[in-house]
C-alpha cells in the first residue's frame, strides 16, 4: 500500500450551466469541505449565491450527497476512467422570505384548494 492518497478531479456545475473547477480533491475530503470550497469560489457576479454550507446541495450520479460522507464514499464507477473529471451539480436552496417565517405553523397545515369548472 503506497502513501499516496487518491486524488479526484471534480467540476461543479451551477444551475445556469457555468462551472467551478475542475479542481483536485483527496478521496478523504468530506462533502462539507467541498461545499466550503464552492462558497469560497462562488462567482461574485452571480445573484442568489449561497450564504452558508447549509444552502448548498451537491448531486452526483443522481444522488444528493450528505455532508458527513467523503468524496471516496460517493465516487461513481465512472470516476475510475484515467484522467476523467467528475461533474457534481450544485443546487442552492432559496432563502426563506420574512413573511414565510412569521406565519404560524397552524395556518400552514390545513390549506386545501378546490376549483370547480
Amino acid at each position: 500500500m503506497s502513501g499516496v492518497q487518491e486524488q479526484l478531479e471534480i467540476r461543479f456545475r451551477l444551475t445556469d450551466g457555468s462551472d467551478i473547477g475542475p479542481k483536485s480533491f483527496p478521496a478523504a475530503t468530506s462533502v462539507a469541505t467541498l461545499k466550503e470550497s464552492i462558497l469560497a469560489q462562488w462567482p461574485k457576479e452571480k445573484e442568489n449565491g449561497p450564504r452558508t454550507v447549509k444552502d448548498v446541495k451537491l448531486i452526483s450520479a443522481g444522488k444528493i450527497l450528505e455532508n458527513n460522507r467523503t468524496v471516496g464514499d460517493c465516487k461513481s464507477p465512472l470516476c475510475d476512467i484515467p484522467g476523467g473529471v467528475t461533474t457534481m451539480h450544485v443546487i442552492v436552496q432559496p432563502q426563506p422570505l420574512e413573511k414565510e417565517k412569521k406565519v404560524p405553523n397552524e395556518q400552514k397545515q390545513n390549506k386545501c384548494v378546490c376549483v370547480i369548472l
